[in-house]
C-alpha cells in the first residue's frame, strides 16, 4: 500500500478537546474523526488497528468453542419490558417509535442482548441434548451516555463482542465461564495489554459471580483496588474489607443536643457549619429494598455501596428512596434523617459507625441536628444487622489475607465476564427437557469485550512523546518505508522494490512515497506508530546500506539492500514469538544501562 493512494490525515496540533493520551493520539495519527460527541468515523488506519482486534477476539472465541452470529442493533421494546431492563437502563437505552401503516411500533436500540438472544434460544432449544452451547457476536451497540468523553473509550455507539452460553447445570455454566474467562486471557495477552482480572459486581446484567478484565492506565475511568500482599482485586463497587478488632472510643459521652442547622443539609455544610471534621458525622441514608423502607448508617466521610447493601439485606432489588418517601418515614425533608427516635423502619449498620462516639446525626427535624448522639444510649442497631456496607478506601485490610492493605489505581475495563443463571431464561420462557422428561430452566452466562477499547487501552499505555508504540499484532501496518528524496532515482527503485517483494511475502507494508522533508516522515512515522521503520536514504546507500528501527526500540541498525527483503520478515517474525510487554520492559532495561 502506498501512502498516496490511502487516506492518512495526521495533525500537527493537539486537537480542541481532547483530554488523554488516547483520544489525542487517535486523533492526530489520523485514526478516527469525531462526527459529534459520543460518535466517531474510523478511518483507514484505525478501521485496519479495529479489524485485527476483531479478528484476534474471533479467532480466541472460535478456539474456545463458541458459535459465531449476528444478530440485529434493532429490537423490539417488548423484550426489555419482560425482562424489566427498560427500568434498570432508564435513559441510557436509546428506544423510540416508529410508525409502520396505522400502527406505531415501539424499538429499542441494543446495549446489549441477552433478551435477544435468550428469545432466539428459547424457540429452538428445547432438550438437553442441545446443550451447553454458546453463541457469539461482534456487534454495534447503542447507550445514551449523558456525558461521551475520552475518546473511543465513552461512546454512544461502539463495536462489542457479547457471547451468551447456556447450559444445563451449574457445572455447565462454571465450565464455560472458565473457558470465556481463559480466551479472554488469550485474547488481552495476544493485543499486548497489561490487565488485571478483577471480582466484580454484574450491575443492570444480572447474576452474582463475574470479573472485569481492566488495564491500569493514569486516565482510567474506573478505579480498581489490589492488595498489596496476596492476588486479591476487585472493582471499587465489588471490593470488600476485612473487619479488624479496634478497641472502641474512650472519650467520655457527651449529652444529646438538639442543635438548629439552617441550609445545612450535607456533609460538607453540617461539618463546617458545626466545626467538626466528617468522620464525626453519621448519614442516614434510606432505601428502598423491594420496594420496603430501610435505614442505612455510614460515616460521614464515607460512601455507601449500594451493591454491598443489597446483597446484606438479600434484597434482588435496591433504589434509594424518593423525597416523598423520606420524608414518610423520617418526618422530614432530605438531609435530616437521623437514627434517633427513627421508628417504623429496619436499622442497618457499616462496622466503622459502632467507632463514633458522640456523633452528629439528623434529628427528623428540618434544618435540625442532634450534636452527641451515641449507639446504645440514643439509638439501637442489633447486631447482626452491622455489615460491610460501604466503599473501600485506600488502606483498608485487605479481606483475603491478614496482613495485605489495599491501594486504588485508575484502570480502564476493556472485557467482563458474568455468571447468570436463570434471570434471563425465568423472565423469556427458555426451557429445556432434562433426561427425566423434567422441564427446567437453562442456565446462562454473559461475556463481553468493548473492541474499541482494546485501541484505546493499547495507545493510553503504550505511546511516548512522539507518538503511538503499536505491537505487531495491532498495528496498522507492519513496516513503513521511507524513501527520504523521491525525486533521486536510486532512492525510488530501491524503495519501491522493496515495498513490492515485502508485500508479495504477506508483509503488511506502507509505502511513504509522499514528496515532503524528511523530518515530516519521520514525525508521522513516529506518531502513527509502525512497529518496523525502514529508511531509504542516498547517503547509507552509497555504503549499499538501509536503516532499520523498531518503533520501541532507541537503537537503528543497518542491513544490507539485498538482504533486506529476506531479513525483515524474519525480524517480523521472531519478534511476533516475543510477548509485547517483554519487548518494551527490554528496551526500557537497554536505555536505562545506556543511559547510566
Amino acid at each position: 500500500m502506498r501512502w498516496s493512494q490511502t487516506f492518512i490525515p495526521t495533525l500537527k496540533e493537539v486537537p480542541e478537546g481532547a483530554e488523554i493520551p488516547s483520544h489525542v493520539l487517535m486523533l492526530r495519527a489520523g485514526l478516527i474523526s469525531q462526527v459529534m460527541a459520543g460518535a466517531y468515523t474510523y478511518l483507514p488506519l484505525g478501521l485496519r488497528a479495529l479489524r485485527k482486534a476483531e479478528q484476534i477476539v474471533r479467532e480466541e472465541m472460535d478456539r474456545a468453542g463458541a458459535v459465531e452470529l449476528l444478530m440485529p442493533a434493532l429490537t423490539p421494546m417488548s423484550l426489555w419490558q419482560r425482562t424489566g431492563r427498560d427500568r434498570d437502563f432508564g435513559p441510557v437505552l436509546i428506544h423510540f417509535q416508529l410508525q409502520r401503516g396505522n400502527r406505531k411500533v415501539h424499538l429499542a436500540l441494543g446495549p446489549t442482548h441477552e433478551e435477544v438472544i435468550t428469545d432466539l434460544v428459547a424457540r429452538f432449544i428445547s432438550s438437553y441434548r442441545q446443550l451447553p452451547i454458546t453463541f457469539y457476536q461482534i456487534q454495534t451497540k447503542f447507550r445514551n451516555e449523558e456525558r461521551p468523553r475520552f475518546g473511543v473509550l465513552r461512546t454512544s455507539e461502539f463495536l462489542m463482542k457479547d457471547a451468551y452460553s447456556f447450559g444445563t447445570s451449574l457445572e455447565q455454566l462454571n465450565e464455560s465461564y472458565q473457558r470465556m474467562y481463559e480466551a479472554y486471557c488469550r485474547i488481552f495477552d495476544r493485543c499486548g495489554l497489561e490487565y488485571l482480572a478483577v471480582e466484580a459486581e454484574s450491575g443492570p446484567i444480572g447474576g452474582e459471580a463475574s470479573h472485569e478484565f481492566m488495564v491500569p492506565a493514569q486516565h482510567g475511568e474506573d478505579v480498581l483496588v489490589k492488595c498489596d500482599r496476596c492476588s486479591y482485586a476487585a472493582n471499587t463497587e465489588r471490593a470488600a474489607r476485612r473487619k479488624t478488632d479496634q478497641p472502641p472510643p474512650t472519650e467520655d459521652l457527651q449529652p444529646l443536643e438538639l442543635v438548629d442547622t439552617p441550609g445545612a443539609s450535607t456533609i460538607e455544610q453540617v461539618s463546617r457549619f458545626l466545626g467538626c471534621e466528617p468522620q464525626r458525622l453519621i448519614k442516614t441514608l434510606i432505601y428502598l429494598a423491594d420496594g420496603k423502607p430501610v435505614a442505612v448508617l455510614i460515616r460521614g466521610d464515607h460512601e455507601a455501596n449500594e451493591n454491598k447493601i443489597r446483597r446484606f439485606l438479600g434484597a434482588s432489588r435496591l433504589e434509594l428512596a424518593t423525597p416523598e418517601v423520606i420524608e414518610q418515614v423520617t418526618k422530614a425533608p432530605v438531609g435530616f434523617a437521623g437514627p434517633v427516635g427513627l421508628e417504623g423502619v429496619p436499622l442497618y449498620a457499616d462496622w466503622d459507625v459502632a467507632l463514633v462516639r458522640n456523633a452528629v446525626v439528623g434529628a427528623n427535624q428540618n434544618e435540625r441536628h442532634y450534636r452527641g448522639a451515641n449507639l446504645g444510649r440514643d439509638f439501637l442497631v442489633p447486631e447482626d444487622h452491622f455489615g460491610d456496607l460501604r466503599m473501600v478506601v485506600e488502606g483498608d485490610p485487605c479481606p483475603r489475607c491478614e496482613s495485605g492493605t489495599l491501594r486504588t489505581s485508575h484502570a480502564i475495563e476493556v472485557g467482563h465476564v458474568f455468571k447468570l443463571g436463570t434471570k434471563y431464561s425465568q423472565a423469556l420462557g427458555a426451557r429445556f427437557t432434562d433426561r427425566d422428561e423434567q422441564l427446567r430452566e437453562i442456565i446462562m452466562g454473559c461475556y463481553g469485550i468493548g473492541v474499541n477499547r482494546i485501541l484505546a487501552a493499547l495507545i493510553e499505555t503504550s505511546h511516548d512523546k512522539d507518538g503511538i508504540i503499536w505491537p505487531l499484532a495491532l498495528a496498522p501496518f507492519e513496516v513503513v518505508v521511507l524513501p527520504l528524496n523521491v525525486q533521486d532515482e536510486q532512492v525510488r527503485q530501491v524503495a519501491w522494490k522493496l515495498h513490492d517483494e515485502l508485500e508479495a511475502q504477506g508483509v503488511e507494508v506502507l509505502l511513504d512515497d509522499r514528496d515532503v522533508r524528511a523530518g515530516v516522515k519521520f514525525k508521522d512515522a513516529d506518531l502513527i506508530g509502525f512497529p518496523l521503520r525502514v529508511t531509504v536514504g542516498q547517503r547509507a546507500l552509497k555504503q549499499g546500506q538501509l536503516e532499520l528501527k523498531w518503533r520501541w526500540s532507541s537503537q537503528a541498525i543497518s542491513v544490507p539492500v539485498d538482504q533486506a527483503a529476506e531479513q525483515i520478515p524474519q525480524m517480523l517474525q521472531q519478534a511476533r514469538s516475543v510477548p509485547f510487554r517483554q519487548l518494551l520492559q527490554e528496551q526500557k532495561q537497554d536505555t536505562s544501562q545506556t543511559s547510566g
